[in-house]
């Protein structure tokens, strides 16, 4: 009698264990992303730190499987991306039309356009992800860290000890983060190290400014930006306060201080500059990613053709069913054209709501199909990190804007805030399909390397949408309540420093200016004819030298606060240190990705903090609650904070070399 053979081990994906864990780590990395994207205009992938906490949390259960902690990946990541709603929902708020988040209708915006966002990409999957040479820079690298770390009969002792390793590291950068902002808070150190002063009379006497943060979620997110992109932001840091602030007020002869003159000239006219620039920018990125998306896409979808004609597909081919994604679509249509209807309800466009609603009904699909195209060709071709999602959100409000003009003269519409804000939320549903499709199909390809069910991963993003989409509308009240945004109301505010908010600001005036016919034409045409000039440079840059110039990182140096953009180029040229220093050792490539969980621990450590210190300001109406100094205190906190900031960067980095030397 011969034995039976053994029973292959049992495929664990989509389990409820991997369910849960991805949707808590999401609203984590959720609210990580709304604070960081808040302040300085950025967010950061959390794929690879999802995967190596699912790795080490799972490897409890005997019976976890690399598909589970894909799956925790999954679910995570989207989650994370949805924070980049933030570019735009805050801007109703900015034009006073709310005055706080509501939850149901800030909840929907995000989870049924997030929804669209994974439907609408779904039959993309083949064309975008498995039939085309895309290199998918963050998927590619997520799959790897699963391979290496997941329990598996081939996993080496190595990969087991870098998967602790790599789960200590953020947790080390993340207490690290939380504890120097808290003495931040406390007023032990400065947060920020600023100076202004006037230039002598012989140049001019304009005043400008210089200085830093002592940020470590800034740092943290200049290292995983790299040294060509913080190079490019300091460029634009250059370009406004080492030549447009100064000059501006010498020829204006701008009274005052010299921080109120340099302030007020920043924030009133070289901010428009740079939203001007930012436009070009933005334009001119996805105007290069028209051929190759068109060309990839016939290649694409001829090959598909060629396959339709066998009638059983394996596993690893499997999407939901049309059908259902058929449904799936039709359902977030429906309630999205709910929420524009009771939108219109007692305002001035009540009267037409049925023609605004089937408009915006159309532009959300219309335009949500061609976005989730080209965002999710974006983040295949340089990844969703830097895929320019924002710029999406420009030309979305710019089109909606004027859409909204031409029903105002064709339906005699009154001028009326309602006009903008409709114009605001129909732009917002159709930016939350750009940053899901920016995402999913960078979480597909990880899937198709590991070789998942592509069924059971797009319904793991739509789990994470929906964990992300729960989480956004608390956090932004909190912050809302305790910051405020640059450009909104201030009277329900308790702090007396409100969140930058970059893009939400840049999209909100161009609304208002679009409606009003008031924008400042004259600073945004320098900023365009600039934007046009950074393209050139970089054009030839790129055409005789290895160097380039990233023309959106330096627009985004311009329109930023210095103090951000310095401490972000401090980062990235922490991090290049960092793995120059590492590269001739024979663990450069653990380093290299321990550091990368390193910088990933600082952003969600002081944007937990940032988001937890907010709920006590708001609850205790204490704009300062962790205060352990008088404000005006003789104590050298800057000098204290400059010091320490060095220190502990330095004690980490080199914390992080030695401990990937022991893996």
């Amino acid at each position: 009698m011969t034995d039976a053979p053994a029973k292959p081990a049992k495929r664990l994906e989509l389990t409820l264990r991997a369910l849960v864990l991805g949707s808590l780590l999401a609203l984590v990395f959720t609210a990580a992303n709304v604070y960081l994207g808040l302040r300085v205009g950025l967010t950061f992938a959390s794929a690879i730190p999802a995967a190596v906490i699912s790795m080490a949390v799972l490897r409890a259960f005997r019976s976890s499987t690399i598909w589970e902690n894909m799956t925790v990946q999954t679910v995570a990541s989207v989650g994370g991306a949805m924070g980049a709603i933030i570019f735009v929902l805050p801007t109703l708020v900015m034009v006073g039309w709310w005055t706080a988040f509501p939850f149901w209708t800030s909840f929907m915006i995000c989870a049924f356009g997030g929804v669209l966002g994974v439907t609408l990409s779904i039959p993309l999957r083949r064309a975008l992800v498995v039939n085309t040479d895309l290199p998918y820079p963050e998927g590619v690298a997520a799959a790897e860290v699963l391979k290496v770390g997941s329990r598996g009969a081939d996993q080496t002792e190595a990969a087991v000890r870098e998967n602790k390793a790599g789960l200590v590291t953020v947790i080390v950068g993340a207490v690290s983060s939380t504890a120097f902002a808290f003495l931040a808070s406390a007023r032990v150190f400065t947060a920020e190290a600023v100076t202004y002063f006037r230039l002598p009379t012989a140049l001019g006497g304009g005043a400008t400014g210089m200085g830093g943060g002592v940020s470590m979620a800034l740092l943290g997110a200049g290292h995983l930006i790299g040294l060509t992109v913080g190079l490019s932001m300091m460029a634009g840091l250059v370009i406004a306060w080492g030549v447009a602030v100064p000059l501006l007020t010498a020829m204006q002869n701008t009274p005052g201080a010299a921080e109120a003159a340099a302030m007020d000239v920043w924030l009133n006219q070289v901010r428009f500059i740079g939203a001007g620039a930012i436009g070009v920018a933005a334009l001119w990125t996805l105007t290069k990613l028209v051929r190759p998306l068109v060309l990839g896409l016939t290649a694409a979808l001829a090959a598909q053709a060629r396959r339709a004609t066998s009638q059983t597909l394996d596993r690893v081919e499997q999407d939901i069913p049309i059908g259902l994604v058929g449904l799936a679509s039709l359902a977030a249509v429906a309630a999205i054209g709910v929420l524009l209807w009771s939108f219109t309800a007692g305002t001035p466009l009540a009267p037409h709501a049925p023609m605004l609603v089937v408009g915006g009904l159309l532009y959300v699909i219309v335009i949500g199909f061609v976005v989730a195209s080209v965002c999710g060709y974006m983040a295949g071709l340089i990844g969703s990190s830097n895929s320019p999602v924002s710029g999406v959100g420009i030309l979305a409000v710019i089109v909606a804007t004027l859409m909204m003009v031409a029903a105002m003269r064709l339906a005699d519409i009154p001028a009326d805030p309602s006009v903008i804000a409709y114009a605001l939320l129909v732009t917002a549903v159709v930016f939350a399909i750009a940053v899901i499709a920016n995402d999913n199909l960078q979480d597909l390809k990880t899937g198709q390397l590991v070789e998942a069910t592509p069924w059971r991963q797009q319904t793991a993003l739509i789990v994470g949408v929906i964990a992300g989409s729960l989480v956004i509308p608390p956090i932004l009240d909190l912050l809302n309540g305790a910051y405020g945004f640059v450009g909104g109301p201030a009277a329900t505010v308790v702090g007396a420093q409100p969140l930058p908010a970059p893009q939400a600001t840049l999209i909100s005036s161009l609304a208002r200016g679009v409606i009003d016919g008031n924008l400042p034409w004259n600073f945004i045409g320098i900023g365009i004819a600039l934007g046009v000039a950074i393209i050139v440079v970089d054009e030839i840059l790129g055409a005789r030298t290895r160097a380039r110039l990233h023309p959106l990182a330096v627009t985004l140096g311009i329109y930023l606060p210095f103090s951000v953009v310095s401490t972000v180029v401090v980062g990235a040229v922490a991090g290049r240190i960092y793995d120059g220093v590492v590269s001739t050792t024979p663990f450069a490539a653990v380093a290299r990705r321990l550091g990368v969980l390193l910088a990933s621990g600082l952003i969600v450590g002081e944007s937990l903090f940032g988001v937890f210190t907010a709920a006590v300001i708001v609850s205790s109406r204490n704009s300062a609650p962790f205060a352990l100094l008088p404000e005006g205190s003789a104590w050298p906190a800057m000098a204290v904070g400059a010091i320490a900031f060095v220190i502990v960067v330095v004690g980490l980095y080199g914390w992080t070399r030695g401990r990937a030397a022991k893996v």
